[in-house]
């Protein structure tokens, strides 16, 4: 590498054109070997630069999201739900009720799929550039008692309350108190008409106010995630994580 490349890395560097100048040396040798014209090399070096930029986008958004791990609608087996169609899904991943700010709530037992399509959706949002944040009921309760005396539960509620879209996981597992249930509310009224929510439960919300404790709070939270909503209640008797397991023994089952 001559010094002539070295100090035109340092001046993409200094423009903050850091992805072309890391590939630079890369896009060089491919323009003399291709022998591309003066305005194919500037669009090789722009488009470069803009594809990468997307990319640490879309990567710096997927950790901040916090998601349990990562799996992408492509991955549900739509199929054996009795309850959701593959048109329905497709309807849902073209994010159109994300824009108009619609939450959603899925329903079920444990291992019906609803934490897979939430993440999924989730996934789906960032890549179209979306902010997203995912959290258990437990870990986000945990981050507003903590809130006032902890830097990293306030600097992790400032993400949520940014978010176009909050996926909130295992949503009444179990019961909360009312300061609890107080410290919810206004989170969510904070986030009422500004992001969308999605809520996954294994109860209905008419079994919340049992959980809450507060009737008055639970009407208060319900009135605003209600007001516009689509509501997937996904197999009750099925366990999808079942289904899919990895097992050890190959000719015998639970």
């Amino acid at each position: 590498m001559t010094q002539t490349v070295h100090n035109l890395q340092e001046y993409f560097r200094q423009v903050r054109m850091t992805e072309t100048a890391n590939e630079l040396p890369v896009i060089l040798r491919n323009a003399e070997k291709m022998s591309w014209t003066y305005q194919e090399f500037l669009q090789e070096l722009l488009m470069y630069e803009l594809k990468r930029r997307d990319e640490k986008n879309i990567e710096r958004r997927l950790k901040w999201a916090k998601f349990p791990y990562h799996k992408k609608l492509d991955e549900f087996h739509i199929e054996e739900q009795r309850s959701l169609s593959t048109r329905q899904l497709n309807q849902l991943r073209e994010l159109n009720w994300l824009d108009q700010q619609y939450n959603l709530i899925l329903l079920g037992p444990q291992g019906a799929g609803k934490t897979h399509i939430s993440i999924g959706l989730g996934i789906e949002a960032i890549q179209k550039g979306y902010k997203v944040t995912f959290s258990t009921m437990g870990e986000l309760v945990h981050l507003l008692k903590t809130e006032e005396y902890i830097k990293k539960s306030q600097s992790q509620l400032k993400r949520i309350r940014e978010s176009d879209l909050v996926i909130i996981d295992d949503l009444m597992y179990m019961a909360i108190d009312q300061r609890e249930a107080n410290l919810f509310f206004h989170l969510v009224n904070h986030l009422y008409e500004r992001s969308s929510i999605i809520l996954t439960s294994n109860k209905g919300p008419e079994e919340w106010g049992e959980l809450m404790g507060d009737q008055g709070i639970t009407m208060a939270i319900l009135d605003r995630i209600l007001h516009r909503v689509e509501v997937i209640q996904l197999n009750e008797n099925d366990s999808y994580r079942l289904k899919h397991r990895t097992a050890i023994f190959e000719n015998e089952s639970v």
